[in-house]
């Protein structure tokens, strides 16, 4: 079904992509560059092969194009002498941009909602998963409806079910408007089941991993659980809420893996995987990994606290769990050279929530991990049974 409004990219035939940003007067270049690097890896994982870039420094898009005239002359005739086929943006183009960009650039235009939508759509695996991203697609495709959805009217016939004068570009609306309609039902009908097996589950201790997209947690899930979630270095491996019972000595407690964040995260997709991200706001208590081996890992962070205080999450207790330290090289900065022992320092010292340094995938520090763990099972334990009694 996502065939009729996304540009799915088969493995098969990977098509050949230019990136294209805009450097603000406000951003730091070398973020910015990580910012693309983020976007190509995006790419990389939709199975798109990347060609190259283009930057142009404006303090806003353009309204109609995005970039400004000179530049798109420039990325016209690269395009054309380069033979590429997919025009990735970084931010989130409006209605009118995609459409005057399709006819000048003469390719395929992806936006970066555009993008994590189809990874999306190519990672989900369940039926509950499937219906969630589709709603997402469908919610992103309402306002950029164009004539090119006329065969959308094949799919709804009969007499009567057009009006007078009704225009294909109303009616296409209209289906689709009935189309998210049907499907929203189908989720609430969904999540009212999830919402009866959580309720299932007693008073066990919940805690449940969060973290940008891509940084261990399901790696964790399988360290501490001994389970086989799938995990790989490709964004957004993990769609579907994985749920596994840890018993750390005599304390049981439940242990969730959830979708990653991103920045930009789509609004479609927050919406819609509501019941997902609802094993988030039921948590006890939030274990959020970090890549600490990320040159960039600070922001990261603050895209997942801004994101949990989004979904109402940022009162819960968090530990923060600095992850892949095999991977960490020192750093040359202004400040000069940074290690994990200077890393250790600096957050230590300035945050309030328990921290811990650990590789997964080396399985350094994890006996301390599990012992934190405990520690904080029991605590809530404790505070639910004051008289040590509880059935598990």
């Amino acid at each position: 079904m996502r065939a009729l409004f996304l540009h799915c990219m088969e493995p098969a035939t990977k098509d050949k992509a230019v990136f294209i940003g805009i450097l603000r007067p406000f951003t730091n270049p070398a973020i910015f560059n990580e910012y693309l690097d983020e976007l190509e890896f995006l790419a990389d994982t939709a199975g798109l092969v990347p060609g190259g870039r283009f930057i142009q420094r404006l303090e806003r898009p353009h309204p109609n194009t995005y970039l400004g005239s000179g530049k798109l002359q420039e990325l016209t005739a690269w395009i054309q002498a380069e033979q590429v086929s997919v025009a990735v943006f970084d931010d989130e183009l409006t209605p009118s941009q995609i459409r005057n960009l399709d006819k000048i650039l003469d390719c395929r235009i992806l936006d970066r909602t555009n993008l994590i939508l189809d990874i999306f759509a190519q990672r989900a695996k369940t039926a509950y998963a499937k219906t969630q991203v589709e709603l997402a697609q469908y919610q992103y495709l309402l306002p950029r409806l164009t004539r090119m959805w006329t065969h959308l009217e094949r799919q709804r016939g009969g007499i009567g079910m057009r009006g007078p004068g009704e225009s294909q570009l109303e009616t296409d609306r209209r289906i689709i408007l009935d189309k998210i309609s049907l499907l929203k039902e189908k989720l609430q009908k969904i999540d009212r089941q999830m919402m009866s097996q959580r309720s299932h589950r007693g008073t066990l201790v919940r805690m449940a991993l969060v973290g940008y997209t891509n940084v261990g947690k399901s790696t964790l899930l399988n360290l501490l659980a001994k389970t086989d979630v799938f995990a790989e270095n490709k964004l957004f491996a993990t769609l579907d809420t994985t749920v596994r019972k840890v018993v750390i000595d005599n304390i049981p407690f439940l242990l969730s893996d959830t979708v990653g964040f991103i920045r930009k995260l789509p609004t479609q997709l927050v919406e819609s995987f509501k019941s997902t991200l609802d094993e988030v706001r039921e948590s006890d208590i939030l274990i959020h990994i970090v890549d600490i081996s990320h040159s960039n890992f600070e922001e990261r962070m603050h895209v997942v606290i801004e994101t949990l205080r989004d979904i109402g999450c940022a009162h819960k207790p968090v530990y923060l769990v600095f992850n892949k330290i095999d991977a960490l090289n020192n750093r040359e900065t202004d400040k000069g050279t940074i290690g994990l022992d200077v890393l250790k320092k600096t957050w230590i010292s300035k945050l309030h929530d328990p921290c811990i340094f650990i590789s997964a995938k080396e399985k350094v520090n994890i006996d301390k991990l599990r012992k934190d763990l405990y520690s904080m099972a029991a605590e809530v334990q404790a505070g639910r049974y004051p008289f040590g009694t509880f059935l598990w």
